[in-house]
């Protein structure tokens, strides 16, 4: 299991895939919609590459929770298998 440090670097490093931000403004307490200004194509990218890297299911239901960066990296730790 993954732990909290190791999610958000894993996270950091798909947003950097997906959008090209740098992933040192991957920060726990950074909005991807008002912060990272990642839009909801994007989102779901970065959804499922997280379910790949982190062996976790992210219910589409839930995606509209996950607004922080620190939501998903709480939701992936606590759901890891």
């Amino acid at each position: 299991m993954a732990d909290q440090q190791e999610i958000l670097s894993g996270l950091a490093e798909i947003v950097n895939e997906e959008t090209g931000l740098d992933p040192a403004e991957v920060q726990m307490d950074k909005s991807f919609t008002d912060d990272l200004d990642i839009d909801s194509l994007s989102m779901m990218t970065i959804v499922v590459n997280a379910e790949e890297k982190f062996g976790v299911r992210i219910p589409d239901d839930e995606v509209k929770n996950l607004t922080t960066v620190g939501d998903a990296v709480t939701f992936i730790q606590n759901n890891q298998g």
